[in-house]
């Protein structure tokens, strides 16, 4: 009887342990790409201007670390993914990302010493809500929540919602009309003209 309760005891503890090695882990890898991010931002050196391709590939990298583009773009085409080759996919997924950069990384840019505060997370592995509040420099808030996947030692974000509405939810919706009024290959054709 003694050694049943130890043996308990025991699994209780290493059930627990394993649980804190997820606590945490989500917001404070979030946190970690988003203080880098910032970093660059404010850096001086980076501000010049013959150092902007620099800055840009810098924030590009920082953002690759943590965002899985191919799990959301997987996820924006919906059920379309599936009936698309590995060839179709991965094409797809390089335009979708530079669609992501080209339109977001302007906004990144456009930082004016905002405060981020990292409100809250959700833990149900292998998936993780991390919700945060941007505070403007006109004191709005800003509700941003990132929605994130553990991938081997890694959280990666798989989708964001600003002020309520899902980035990848938006984009389903847009891409799933192109596909329905026209083709799969429309979708190609608008999104290599938006990234270039």
């Amino acid at each position: 009887m003694k050694r049943a309760f130890v043996v308990l005891l025991a699994l209780v503890f290493v059930f627990l342990s394993h649980m804190q090695s997820f606590a945490g882990e989500p917001m404070k890898e979030l946190k970690v790409t988003v203080d880098k991010v910032i970093r660059i931002l404010k850096d001086p050196a980076l501000k010049k201007p013959d150092k902007k391709e620099l800055r840009k590939r810098l924030l590009r990298d920082a953002i690759s670390e943590r965002f899985d583009f191919e799990e959301m773009a997987k996820r924006a085409l919906a059920r379309h993914w599936r009936k698309r080759t590995p060839e179709e996919r991965k094409e797809f997924v390089r335009l979708f990302r530079g669609l992501l950069e080209r339109t977001y990384l302007r906004r990144i840019e456009q930082y004016r010493d905002e405060r981020i505060i990292y409100k809250d997370e959700r833990i149900d592995p292998p998936y993780a809500l991390v919700k945060t509040v941007v505070i403007t420099s006109q004191s709005a808030e800003i509700p941003i929540e990132y929605r994130m996947i553990k991938e081997g030692n890694d959280w990666k974000v798989y989708d964001v919602t600003i002020e309520g509405v899902s980035l990848v939810n938006n984009y389903r919706r847009q891409f799933n009309r192109i596909i329905r009024s026209s083709s799969y290959e429309e979708l190609v054709r608008r999104l290599k003209r938006k990234v270039g």
